[in-house]
């Protein structure tokens, strides 16, 4: 089979569109994941320990259990219970949800790196602890966590091909209906590679830079 660039730029728009699609969900994924991971992470610091252990199985399931099974629960199962999502807002719950269990790690290894001098200093200058956590604790745990809350973000975007299973209209999703439309996949399947390729390399290049920013300033 013969590559055609006719063929190409005729179905150059429909891919744009659907990697749009995927561009929201991901970031939209990853606000959920972002936020989500902190609240567990700070849960999981909870002395209520019925609480941070429920929260502890809780990330273990959904860790021990793959993302594509976790999207069709949120879409197909959850309809049977009264509760019913559009595509994309199921898999934007699907992916934040799933990443958020890896990304509260990351937030719990940071806070922990956090000097113990740093509490007992907010704790001497008589701030809440609502004060502590946003002026002293956070501002020093999450700088040293963007490089990897970046390669998680970096997976959830190569994982966006799943949501073609529960009928989002996403990058993927475009190229097979395209592909089995006109019994061409060369063409298509091969511009959904590059696509997520080139974003992937400019997320890699993007996350050296600031691995190295934050090496320069622990300099």
């Amino acid at each position: 089979m013969e590559w055609d660039w006719d063929f190409v730029w005729q179905i150059m728009p429909t891919l744009i569109e659907g990697f749009k699609i995927t561009i929201l969900a991901t970031v939209l994924g990853a606000v959920v994941a972002a936020t989500l991971g902190l609240a567990i992470a700070l849960v999981r610091r909870s002395p209520v320990t019925v609480l941070a252990r429920s929260v502890g199985f809780f990330c273990e399931f959904i860790r021990g259990t793959p993302l594509l099974v976790q999207l069709y629960f949120i879409f197909y199962v959850l309809p049977d219970i009264g509760i019913r999502l559009a595509p994309l807002v199921a898999g934007v719950i699907g992916l934040g949800l799933h990443y958020a269990t890896y990304t509260a790690e990351v937030y719990r290894a940071g806070i922990e790196n956090v000097p113990r001098g740093q509490w007992e200093a907010a704790k001497a200058t008589n701030l809440t602890m609502r004060q502590a956590w946003i002026h002293v604790i956070l501002p020093q745990a999450i700088p040293p966590m963007i490089p990897a809350l970046a390669n998680y973000f970096i997976a959830m975007f190569k994982e966006t091909p799943l949501l073609s299973a529960i009928t989002v209209l996403e990058l993927m999703n475009q190229a097979k209906s395209i592909a089995n439309s006109n019994y061409r996949y060369i063409e298509p399947m091969t511009l959904v590679g590059v696509f997520f390729l080139a974003i992937s390399l400019i997320s890699v290049i993007g996350l050296r830079w600031l691995e190295e920013r934050y090496a320069r300033r622990e300099d």
